[in-house]
């Protein structure tokens, strides 16, 4: 039972498919698998009809202990925040699920993406934006500030949160010199920001991303590594 959209990518690729009963609703990866909710609110009576043996989830404040003996499964928390956390957990749950080879495997080739990166010499400073309304931006504990590090950039916050509340003048203040916006289910059909007032001021360049395909921590993590490292590589050509 996956309750952390993120992990699916990860059973995907572990060749571990077939024990997947039930996933969240923007899961699509899995289509014998039965829809249960999202991660926030998941249904506690299709998830017990399932009787799932291990349920992964991204936080306890979803799916508490208590709910775990109700349909008497083990737990297992999915929720990195770095790339090497990423990779830690693949090869958790590759012995977890008795796909060690596979594990490694995939540990060594998503490694081999990262020693891809070129360096820059100066580095970036960039600001995510998570939403627009109300105004939040991705905080050091996202996984998009590991992947802009690790692209050869300069995350500009350090706030030990994931998501963090924030605003306009503050961003204009830090002055970033790239803005990445998301677009998906938690930042809807967003103004642009260079057609915001509050951000007219803002000399960056604007970059626009699918949220389900740059802000999951999965092994697409480590592709957008590379895609935004040849970002940052044409910027410093211009």
């Amino acid at each position: 039972m996956i309750l952390s959209p993120a992990a699916a990518d990860i059973f995907q690729r572990l060749g571990a498919s077939d024990v997947v009963v039930g996933v969240t609703r923007n899961v699509e990866v899995f289509p014998g698998a039965r829809k249960v909710g999202s991660h926030i609110h998941p249904n506690m009576e299709i998830i017990a009809s399932l009787h799932p043996d291990l349920v992964v989830i991204s936080s306890n404040r979803f799916f508490s202990q208590e709910m775990a003996r109700r349909v008497g499964a083990r737990v297992f928390q999915y929720n990195p925040a770095t790339c090497q956390e990423i990779l830690d957990e693949i090869l958790r749950l590759g012995s977890l699920l008795g796909k060690e080879g596979r594990a490694r495997a995939l540990v060594s080739e998503l490694e081999a993406k990262l020693s891809m990166v070129k360096p820059l010499g100066h580095r970036p400073t960039v600001v995510y934006e998570v939403m627009a309304h109300p105004y939040m931006v991705a905080g050091k504990k996202n996984i998009v500030a590991d992947i802009v590090e690790k692209a050869g950039g300069r995350y500009l916050i350090g706030i030990e949160r994931k998501l963090v509340p924030f605003s306009y003048e503050k961003v204009v203040a830090l002055a970033p010199q790239v803005y990445i916006w998301q677009v998906g289910p938690m930042n809807r059909n967003p103004l642009p920001p260079q057609k915001r007032a509050y951000l007219k001021t803002l000399k960056a360049h604007f970059v626009r991303v699918k949220e389900l395909a740059f802000a999951r921590p999965n092994t697409h993590a480590f592709d957008n590594v590379l895609w935004l490292n040849r970002l940052f590589l044409k910027l410093k050509e211009q």
